[in-house]
């Protein structure tokens, strides 16, 4: 072909069509700088796809590596800080500090230090310390113990000194269930009066025309209408005349509304609190500050009557909620058990356990033999808490426990043991061992034939050698045959018992005696 030909076949077919521009004059784009080069195109191309992750991920951590290492301050800033909100969040509701032995409230879950619970259940609490939600049941928290140990592991300074561990542990162990006992009906107000003066009011008798029909024989003289007559209180008791155990009014000693209780002695007026003001008789009373599960809960010396052993104590409650039996009922099993004793009530009054139990001073005991019939809210108490660890012995015996329980083997040191207040060792062996029975019942008196006058003394027999063969003892033809050796008699021969049993007294047979006894059988 022609060149000028070929050279004007381009510019005719670029008047025809239009001007396109070519790849390369693309390049000074905007989006040029986001493309790859071709030599990393080819290299990632050439290498296989897990080599290539692999490879960037090499690349990644190290760069991470060098963010660390350039950036280690912020990290630690960061870890101390994480500390310090981790100590905000895990401070008990009750002393401000970290939890130590964290227990959880039901419903409410507030958490707190278990013997921060267990002081505020015991000063009266009968709620959630932090919301005051009604709540029935106080349990251990592993997760979060475990959590506090993380912290104080990496934090250590944060812990609590060893006095305040050691005084925390002895008021409650890890593990225990606790139960928040349900609000009490509040007490009605005493009548007490208002007005005070040097003088001694006139008792409710003392007026005349009052309600009860009855009034006293030597009345006391109201100090506001007749002040010369009055009666100073730094006196003492008028004549005939006392003071409530209960409500501290002047009453009147002969009065019909007035009861006396024969264990401590005080006289209660029957008028300020009908309720309480009064000494029933036995069956009938009822325990003061003990009505219903949840004193028994609350209450202390419940744990100190059974040494300390809140496992024996939990079982019991555990029972008596399962049998739905009050504090009452056990109150007149324990009394009425007493009452068949032979001594009855006399070792707890030589206990003195009815003593400095009101305000007032009690009178005296006209007889301490009498039979006593009558007695105070305070001191049917002390008959229930005294007699509650004999009654749970009685009651175990009746069968209705696990049998995982009474499965327990007896610990050694039985009551005695020191170690029934750790909760482990609590669980697994029995402490209530000694029967009240055999600690009650008199010693059965020895016969009088054991007097050393009944018994002679035992004078030892002299000694004899056998007898010839052949010759009689004197007293008969022999029996045994001529030449047949007579072995000596023994104790055993005449009745008399095994020689060991005679000591020295009796000489036992030799062993030649024997074999010559025997040959001469054969």
């Amino acid at each position: 072909m022609d060149a000028a030909v070929v050279d004007s076949v381009p510019e005719d077919s670029s008047r025809a069509r239009p001007i396109v521009p070519e790849p390369e004059a693309a390049a000074p784009s905007a989006t040029g700088p986001l493309k790859r080069s071709a030599s990393q195109a080819f290299e990632d191309t050439g290498m296989p796809d897990g080599e290539t992750s692999r490879k960037r991920v090499r690349e990644d951590r190290e760069d991470v590596e060098q963010k660390d290492e350039s950036g280690g301050g912020e990290a630690g800033a960061d870890g101390n800080a994480l500390a310090d909100n981790l100590e905000e969040e895990l401070q008990c509701g009750c002393c401000s500090a970290i939890v130590y032995r964290p227990v959880v409230v039901a419903p409410c879950q507030h958490f707190f230090c278990g013997s921060c619970v267990t002081l505020w259940i015991q000063n009266g609490g009968t709620s959630c310390p932090a919301c005051r939600t009604v709540s029935t049941s106080v349990s251990y928290s592993r997760p979060l113990q475990t959590v506090v140990d993380t912290l104080l592991r990496h934090a250590p300074s944060k812990a609590r000194s060893v006095s305040e561990r050691m005084q925390a542990d002895a008021i409650y162990q890890p593990g225990v269930h606790l139960r928040i006992p349900s609000p009490r009906q509040a007490s009605p107000e005493p009548n007490v009066p208002t007005t005070s003066s040097i003088y001694m009011r006139p008792c409710p008798h003392c007026l005349p025309g009052n309600q009860w029909g009855w009034r006293c024989p030597q009345p006391i003289a109201d100090p506001d209408s007749d002040p010369g007559h009055g009666w100073l209180i730094e006196d003492g008791n008028p004549p005939g005349h006392g003071v409530c155990g209960n409500c501290e009014n002047v009453l009147a000693l002969q009065a019909p509304t007035t009861t006396r209780c024969d264990f401590c002695q005080v006289s209660f007026c029957g008028i300020g609190i009908p309720q309480r003001c009064i000494a029933a008789p036995l069956t009938v009373q009822h325990p003061h500050g003990l009505s219903d599960l949840s004193d028994l809960i609350q209450c202390g010396e419940v744990y100190d009557y059974f040494d300390g052993n809140t496992v024996e104590v939990d079982i019991m409650l555990d029972y008596l909620s399962a049998q739905h039996l009050s504090p009452r009922h056990i109150y007149r099993e324990i009394v009425a058990h007493i009452q068949g004793q032979p001594r009855q009530f006399a070792p707890l009054i030589e206990l003195e356990l009815f003593v400095d139990l009101h305000p007032v001073t009690g009178g005296v005991d006209p007889d301490p033999n009498a039979p006593r019939t009558r007695i105070c809210r305070m001191c049917a108490a002390e008959v229930l808490l005294h007699g509650l660890r004999d009654w749970w012995i009685r009651e175990r015996r009746k069968g209705f426990l696990e049998e995982h329980i009474m499965a327990r083997p007896d610990c050694p040191q039985g009551s005695q043991c020191p170690r029934q207040k750790d909760h482990t060792h609590a669980k697994e062996f029995n402490h209530l061992i000694a029967p009240p029975d055999a600690v009650d019942a008199p010693p059965a008196p020895l016969p009088e034939l054991l007097s050393a006058g009944d018994f002679p003394p035992l004078v030892p027999a002299p000694l004899q050698e056998p007898p010839a063969p052949g010759v009689g003892d004197g007293a008969g033809p022999s029996i045994f045959p001529a030449g047949i050796p007579r072995a000596r008699a023994t104790p055993m021969d005449i009745g008399l018992g095994h020689p060991h049993e005679f000591g020295d007294f009796v000489a036992a047979p030799s062993s030649q005696d024997f074999r010559d006894e025997v040959d001469a059988l054969l």
